[in-house]
């Protein structure tokens, strides 16, 4: 099915193909996904930037003092605590900047973490199938933390134009945010590239920002689109997401975690994230069996003690998330800040899901879908045991989960990465871990084959995963 060719990761290459060996191919956009972006906090007064995601040494004190936030029911969007600053993306190198080595300190570097490696190695292989940065390659990094459907705040009427000095919430640079800067991204490269269409390749999270642009920009979407090549993408949202807003997540795992920020600082950032809201299990979609939490809670009636396993589906979590949630409090500056569950985001979310629901792939538009396969992928979540059961749902938040797992690429199940709702092309599963694709050569094959490119240069061959035939379609 796949030709068998060989690849060389060139570290920290960033020569370019000149732009006459294009040979005519369509621009690449490459749309990360959770967590997959340099994020930068920027002080108003001075301009100053300093990186607060993602950074190994000085992580958890950086991003608690910079990057800890708050939703904004009226706008849609996460607001930081610290409003003598405002997150920005950096859009060095045509936008890849953002989303290649998520720590690109010299520390990292040597170490060579592969979780700081996000499109690193798939870069560096579309430049040796002749892409050019700026030319044929741009990236699109993005606030990770808001909703993937959000929109710059339009005026009421056509004729009437905007109050800028009245929004405070927003600012310039956040115009570059979301769909509108999905928008422009497209746009840019469409023009770059001579009017050629663009092909996409998202991963994760950023397969339901193309899908909530694909719906609400279908007539630009098909404008601009050549392919659209996902990877990873939990289209019927990821069960994990049940034991992230309940008791958060840990990025790093060994020694490096230590360096890292904590598991509970990260549970506080993302309580009130939209996006994660937007990624909790589909309750409408049609699962084998639904996900559940299970709670050993333990009762008494009669004066008499007994120990029950509760058992709360997607629709049915709500209540486990508002119970266990409801003491939650972060302390920022002296403050004590409550963070309860978010009903304004839970409400805004089932939004998004409507709108994903809608979207309809134009008929000129080719859609190939990459899932990760054969890794343990947590799907029910488990707090307490009948030994030492829950007394009180808060208690839930300093307890460790136990899991059940399904099939998928170890964060992402199979059954909703391969639940997406248009005519693929083409949707193969592949042998890797949810990340792991991203630097896969087998998805490197995958793509090439798609594009109708291959490398340039000779190559040492290197050894690739496996097709999950049974998962192609």
């Amino acid at each position: 099915m796949i030709r068998d060719w060989s690849f060389c990761d060139c570290f920290g290459n960033k020569q370019s193909v000149d732009n006459d060996d294009d040979d005519g191919i369509h621009p690449v956009l490459l749309v990360t996904g959770m967590g997959g972006s340099i994020i930068n906090s920027k002080d108003k007064r001075t301009g100053c930037e300093i990186r607060v995601w993602v950074r190994v040494l000085l992580a958890n004190w950086e991003l608690r003092k910079k990057a800890l936030s708050i939703y904004n029911p009226k706008t849609g969007y996460t607001e930081s605590l610290d409003k003598n600053c405002e997150i920005v993306v950096p859009d060095n190198d045509y936008g890849l900047y953002a989303i290649d080595i998520l720590d690109p300190s010299p520390i990292v570097r040597c170490l060579k973490v592969e979780e700081m490696y996000q499109f690193h190695n798939m870069i560096n292989m579309l430049v040796e199938c002749g892409y050019k940065k700026g030319a044929t390659l741009f990236g699109y990094g993005y606030d990770f933390r808001q909703s993937n459907r959000l929109e710059f705040p339009k005026p009421a009427h056509d004729n009437v134009a905007l109050n800028f000095s009245a929004l405070d919430c927003f600012s310039f640079s956040r115009i570059d945010e979301g769909m509108e800067g999905l928008k422009a991204k497209l746009e840019n490269a469409y023009k770059a590239s001579g009017g050629r269409k663009v092909n996409l390749i998202s991963h994760s999270m950023g397969g339901l920002l193309v899908s909530c642009f694909l719906s609400l920009y279908h007539d630009l979407f098909e404008k601009y689109v050549n392919k659209w090549i996902c990877i990873a993408c939990p289209f019927q949202g990821a069960p994990c997401i049940n034991e992230i807003l309940l008791t958060g997540f840990q990025f790093l795992e060994g020694f490096e975690n230590y360096f890292f920020i904590s598991r509970w600082t990260m549970h506080q950032l993302l309580v009130e994230c939209p996006s994660i809201y937007e990624m909790l299990p589909n309750p409408e979609f049609k699962w084998k069996k639904e996900p559940q939490i299970q709670v050993w809670r333990k009762q008494s009636q009669n004066n008499e003690a007994s120990v029950k396993l509760e058992t709360y589906g997607p629709k049915e979590s709500i209540t486990v998330f508002e119970e266990a949630l409801k003491y939650n409090k972060l302390n920022y500056s002296g403050k004590s800040i409550p963070l309860p569950f978010n009903k304004s985001i839970l409400k805004w979310a089932s939004g998004t899901r409507e709108i994903l629901n809608k979207a309809q792939l134009p008929a000129s538009v080719k859609f190939y879908n990459i899932f990760g396969a054969s890794f343990e992928s947590p799907f029910d979540v488990r707090y307490g045991t009948k030994a030492s059961p829950i007394e009180d749902m808060p208690q839930i938040c300093n307890t460790m989960p136990q899991y059940s797992f399904v099939n998928g690429d170890g964060t992402v199940p199979l059954e909703s990465a391969k639940g997406d709702w248009f005519s693929a092309t083409e949707r193969v599963g592949v042998r890797a871990t949810h990340r792991g694709l991203l630097s896969d050569e087998t998805v490197f094959q995958l793509i090439q084959q798609w594009l109708g490119v291959e490398p340039q240069k000779s190559s040492r061959r290197a050894k690739t995963s496996k097709v999950v035939d049974a998962f192609s379609k």
